[in-house]
């Protein structure tokens, strides 16, 4: 099952013009397979995926507002928006991240 990607606006950092793909607010291991799901670019995507588990993303950022209230994901966004659509954006995992995983 590939992923659906389409051009369109980021519902995080409001670029417009970018390669989107859907992320499901409440991740689907943690029983978000029908619950709402948000319109990211990549780079949106992969960054708050590198930042939190799954678990959290369930326990306390399972909206778009509360995306954009967290403040790792503050600094990225102010950031991200001043990129152009088609820059390819690394992202690297947070060191709380990597240590939860051991």
């Amino acid at each position: 099952m590939g992923k659906k990607k389409e051009i369109g606006t980021c519902e995080l950092c409001e670029r417009e013009e970018v390669e989107t793909t859907i992320h499901h607010l409440t991740p689907k291991e943690m029983g978000g397979t029908f619950l709402p799901t948000a319109k990211l670019c990549i780079a949106c995507h992969k960054q708050i995926h590198a930042l939190y588990t799954n678990e959290e993303l369930a326990a306390r950022l399972s909206t778009i507002q509360e995306l954009k209230q967290d403040e790792k994901l503050k600094s990225f966004i102010k950031w991200i928006r001043k990129q152009p659509s088609t820059k390819l954006v690394q992202t690297r995992k947070s060191n709380e991240r990597k240590q939860k995983r051991r």
